[in-house]
């Protein structure tokens, strides 16, 4: 592989965007591939946005990506992927999490959560939309949201070929190692 691709992860502090990242370079890594990740925590402990890009090929000069360039967008949160949409090259996917966090402005009354998003989205961009909260749900543990779109990513890129089973047992704790891994095939199959 020589095209370097880049993938922009956004959230909210607590939805767990840096741990997927680490263990989508991880095991990028692990296959051979060259691996830039970057991280922005922002108010991350305060429920603000976090965001981490990830770019991998044959070789790799820099973690950064610019506006219009990411390949793919993988949103934890509904209004983080609108307001992260301009990084999207004009030919790249988006995968949305179905799952909204009101923020300070939102809980106080002094703003709405904006409707149409979703919409939005898709009139700009290929866009999936995955209900990463409710599969999370399902299996026991809302937290492994960031899991299941780990899985739906995998699929999207056609990555299924690398050893994700180790790469998520190096990045949990062992005894949420089960649930993590039930969370990734999940997200494969949405």
């Amino acid at each position: 592989m020589s095209k370097v691709k880049n993938i922009l992860l956004v959230g909210v502090g607590g939805q767990g965007t840096i741990l997927t990242s680490k263990i989508l370079s991880t095991a990028l890594l692990d296959a051979g591939y060259d691996v830039k990740m970057s991280e922005v925590h922002g108010m991350a402990q305060r429920g603000g946005s976090v965001t981490t890009q990830v770019r991998y090929g044959e070789k790799v000069y820099s973690p950064i990506i610019g506006k219009g360039q990411a390949d793919i967008l993988v949103s934890f949160e509904v209004m983080e992927a609108m307001r992260w949409i301009d990084y999207l090259n004009p030919d790249g996917d988006i995968i949305v999490n179905n799952y909204s966090i009101n923020s300070a402005p939102i809980l106080s009354g002094k703003a709405e959560y904006p409707s149409g998003i979703l919409e939005e989205l898709s009139k700009k961009a290929k866009t999936k939309v995955v209900d990463a909260f409710k599969t999370a749900e399902e299996l026991g543990n809302i937290k492994v949201q960031n899991i299941v779109l780990l899985g739906a990513l995998v699929k999207k890129f056609k990555l299924d070929d690398i050893n994700w089973e180790e790469a998520i047992k190096n990045n949990v704790k062992p005894k949420f190692l089960e649930i993590n891994l039930k969370a990734f095939e999940s997200g494969k199959e949405l």
